[in-house]
């Protein structure tokens, strides 16, 4: 193929949620040709699945400037700037809108899996003239399957669909499998349009982050009314400085607020606590579910309990990438030279210096991951670096470096970031501080706060 047919070839974009977007329209204002597929039915498919939670981001924060200005152009205005949206809300009035212009209308496909990525011709091992061959991508549709070519591909899939089991080693727990039907990995809707699962049974909330800590809240809601509703909370560490947060000095009131109560419950009894609790496996006993594993002191088991919420967070799908050749950080799982930049274990979500299209990009030139994806296991991911990130990379592919290498983006220190205070006798900096995330952590998603009759949530780019 001659260069200049290579570059006919439109840019592929998968993931049609705020960062694969955002992305589409960075390339577009470019007058880069695109194609955009989106595995769900409808844009935003990841969003909707926690449409319920309201995120606390205020709009100003929630919109790409890029995105903004096609808006602009047929009459869209920015929802009050300082109120805090659902995921729902964001898919409505924003997502929904943005793949509606003009210029991005004719573009976006859904329904559309990409299910694995090559170059046109050859496989992973072949070293020569592979960057004078295009991309082709294997497409699932529900009318079968095709291959589509493409110049440049960035991956806004994120991880959402793609949860961490329950057992502690990241392996799935004994028996996990068996129980699927009674486990919900992220965040159900338990006074909403799940509420017929979990009231009057007795659920277990596995995970330290805000997505479990939303979960317990929402459980005890229920028992207020459905009075024989309980709740048990496991987690695999000790130390619960990520989600009792740094109370009044949080940065995030509703952040802060959200982690008191949580505490609240656990210390006034209402919810049962067992902390350092490595899940092993389940079984079934008189139709009940006993989870078995082991703590310091041994081996225990919690139960019977009826249901299982699993808020232990997602990690990176690499199956779609096997024939590519890319280069990551062998535990974080995001691009090694992102990988020291992002380290839970050194950073905390404000800490995280800016990145762009050099940082992400891989062995495999023209090829990027993006979004939350982009950070593999690290839950210190901010929406509006995303946007950041699709900015550079545009840039970089119509040539433009000196735009792509100016990347700037001030991140906040929010007061859980950088508060350091005493937990069962352990001192912890910040809430993204634990080695392994536990939960679409709302600390590491946004950076501001947001309030709804005490209900706080993941943040913007949860499912970017």
């Amino acid at each position: 193929m001659t260069k200049q047919a290579l570059e006919s070839l439109p840019i592929a974009v998968i993931g049609g949620g705020p960062v694969g977007l955002a992305a589409a329209a960075h390339l577009v204002a470019r007058g880069m040709p695109i194609k955009v597929y989106e595995a769900g039915d409808v844009v935003g498919a990841n969003l909707r699945d926690w449409g319920h939670v309201r995120v606390f981001t205020p709009w100003r924060y929630c919109v790409d400037p890029a995105a903004t200005k096609l808006l602009e152009r047929q009459g869209w205005h920015l929802p009050e700037p300082d109120i805090f949206p659902t995921g729902g809300e964001i898919v409505t009035n924003y997502l929904e809108p943005l793949a509606s212009t003009p210029e991005l209308l004719g573009v976006i496909e859904t329904g559309a899996r990409v299910v694995a990525i090559s170059r046109l011709g050859l496989d992973k091992v072949v070293s020569r003239g592979r960057e004078e061959k295009p991309f082709v991508l294997s497409i699932k549709t529900a009318t079968g399957s095709r291959r589509d070519l493409a110049r440049a591909v960035i991956d806004a899939s994120g991880t959402w669909t793609n949860p961490n089991p329950l057992g502690a080693s990241g392996l799935s727990a004994n028996g996990e499998a068996e129980f699927g039907d009674r486990i919900a990995y992220g965040i159900p809707d338990v006074v909403g349009r799940h509420r017929n699962i979990y009231a009057g049974r007795t659920t277990l909330v596995v995970g330290a982050g805000h997505s479990a800590a939303n979960a317990l809240l929402d459980l005890t809601r229920l028992a207020e009314t459905e009075l024989t509703t309980k709740a048990i909370w496991a987690t695999r560490s000790t130390n619960l400085i990520r989600i009792y947060g740094g109370g009044d000095a949080d940065q995030l009131p509703a952040r802060g607020e959200l982690g008191a109560e949580t505490r609240e419950l656990v210390e006034s009894g209402r919810v049962p606590l067992v902390s350092g609790f490595a899940i092993l496996g389940l079984r079934e006993e008189g139709g009940r579910i006993i989870v078995e594993g082991e703590t310091a002191e041994g081996p225990k088991t919690i139960g019977p309990v009826d249901r299982i919420i699993a808020a232990t967070g997602q990690r990176p799908d690499l199956s779609m990438t096997r024939e590519l050749r890319l280069d990551l950080d062998p535990w974080l799982e995001s691009t090694k030279a992102l990988g020291p930049l992002i380290d839970p274990n050194e950073h905390s979500c404000g800490s995280v210096p800016p990145h762009g299209h050099r940082e992400l990009a891989h062995v495999e030139q023209g090829f990027y991951t993006v979004g939350i994806k982009s950070y593999g296991r690290a839950p210190t991911f901010l929406l509006l670096t995303g946007y950041e990130q699709v900015r550079s990379i545009a840039a970089a592919l119509a040539g433009d470096l000196a735009a792509a290498d100016n990347v700037e983006l001030v991140l906040p220190e929010t007061g859980v970031c950088t508060t350091t205070f005493s937990v069962e006798g352990s001192e912890t900096a910040g809430c993204c501080g634990g080695p392994a995330p536990s939960s679409v952590d709302a600390c590491c998603v946004a950076d501001a706060v947001a309030k709804d009759e005490g209900k706080s949530g993941c943040g913007c780019g949860v499912a970017a």
